[in-house]
């Protein structure tokens, strides 16, 4: 395995990765609404959140020359499923074309108590 990082978005706050790579497929680890720092959660709302979250996962891609269009599988942890139309009106700003599979589920907690966090899997 492969390990990638880029400084476009707040480093592992943990002993994880930001991306593993294995062959041509990429796995990033959960995103969620932090600063570029690190050290304080961004956007109030699950709009806001979620528009954060899904750039900074398109910001991990592009390090590897990829795009949200090489997102296979996405896993989306949202502390409330009754936001789940509006995370998913942004969510589709991102994936317009030919979108990822995806599971969505609603948690107990999400670090930093954020209100979502999304994982993905690439390939190239």
């Amino acid at each position: 395995k492969t390990i990638h990082t880029t400084n476009a978005v707040y480093p592992a706050i943990g002993p994880y990765s930001q991306m593993v790579q294995s062959g041509n497929t990429y796995y990033l680890s959960g995103v969620i609404p932090l600063n570029r720092a690190g050290d304080a959660v961004q956007g109030a709302t699950i709009e806001e959140q979620t528009r954060l979250v899904l750039t900074y996962i398109g910001e991990i891609l592009r390090a590897q020359g990829m795009t949200h269009e090489n997102v296979v599988m996405s896993n989306v942890f949202m502390k409330d499923l009754n936001e789940f139309g509006r995370m998913n009106a942004v969510y589709g700003e991102f994936f317009r074309n030919k979108p990822p599979s995806r599971a969505t589920v609603e948690v107990a907690r999400l670090p930093r108590d954020v209100r979502i966090e999304i994982a993905v899997i690439a390939t190239k």
